[in-house]
């Protein structure tokens, strides 16, 4: 008897460590569960857009691609970025707003593209142009035409009519820029950052100066080699001329200091005349070198 009462004794406690055991490796299993997501971890409507479409993540601000595969990823969307670009430069407003309103993610593609391009500038013109904006007139109105992520409008106090193709932003108006629902004589000050890409230019700037009011602003920051004769860009004197004509007398000369853009300021007669047929530069498309 006194054996086989030994043996269930210890049956008891090797049941009791196996329990323990158990017990041990649920409660290690619970404090090694991850955490659960939280709302602000879901991917935004653009991220949700790129990856239905498949598009590699735009590489992180200042980090260099490391791994082969994340070389190839920046390099497809670079393909991609210069394949838009030049699309944009070589159509009409009107046919690039149709054809990023039938396929809006394209756009959020184009856009993650530009923002790396523009990482890579010394200087960027929408800053100067913001900077321009706060040394003057808060109570302004001003439209942005052609705002991408509507940096203007996050930055000055101003009222600011955010005008661009595609947009998930609310405040953003989805147009085409030579027909916005903007009010004639209703703003301050218009604005062209890098934004005068489409065949049909000069009709951005006609509507500009419908919206615009007398005495008003017109500021036009470009891409140098679009202006510049010496790389086969348009003459900045004529380009200056023609907008001239248009009813805005050359308030102040072009800035040419910047190795990258150009910037203009313009202001609107207060009585204007436009001159019937007038003679646009042609403007060079500011196309990538293909890789």
């Amino acid at each position: 008897m006194e054996p086989q009462q030994e043996s269930t004794a210890a049956g008891r406690k090797r049941r009791r460590r196996g329990g323990a055991g158990k017990r041990q490796k649920a409660s290690s299993s619970a404090q090694q569960a991850p955490p659960p997501a939280s709302p602000s971890d879901a991917p935004s409507q653009p991220e949700k857009r790129r990856r239905k479409a498949g598009e590699a993540a735009p590489m992180p601000k200042g980090r260099k691609p490391t791994s082969l595969l994340e070389k190839m990823r920046a390099r497809l969307a670079g393909g991609h970025f210069r394949m838009l670009n030049e699309k944009l430069y070589t159509c009409s407003g009107q046919d690039a707003f149709d054809y990023f309103k039938s396929e809006p993610k394209l756009f959020d593609v184009y856009h993650a593209g530009y923002q790396e391009q523009m990482s890579q500038w010394p200087e960027k013109p929408v800053n100067v142009i913001i900077n321009w904006l706060k040394s003057h007139n808060k109570s302004w109105t001003v439209a942005d035409f052609g705002c991408g992520n509507a940096a203007v409008a996050k930055n000055v106090k101003n009222k600011v009519f955010s005008i661009d193709l595609v947009s998930d932003d609310p405040s953003v108006i989805s147009c085409d820029m030579a027909h916005t629902p903007l009010e004639p004589s209703s703003v301050d000050v218009a604005i062209f950052c890098l934004s005068l890409m489409g065949t049909n230019f000069p009709s951005y700037l006609q509507e500009a100066n419908r919206v615009l009011k007398p005495s008003g602003w017109l500021l036009i920051a470009e891409v140098r080699s679009r202006l510049d004769p010496n790389t086969g860009g348009a003459d900045p004197d004529k380009f200056a001329e023609a907008i001239s004509q248009l009813g805005f007398p050359f308030f102040q000369r072009f800035d040419m200091n910047n190795k990258m853009f150009v910037l203009f300021y313009f202001k609107k007669k207060e009585k204007s005349k436009v001159v019937e047929n007038i003679d646009w530069p042609q403007l060079k498309p500011c196309l990538y070198k293909r890789r």
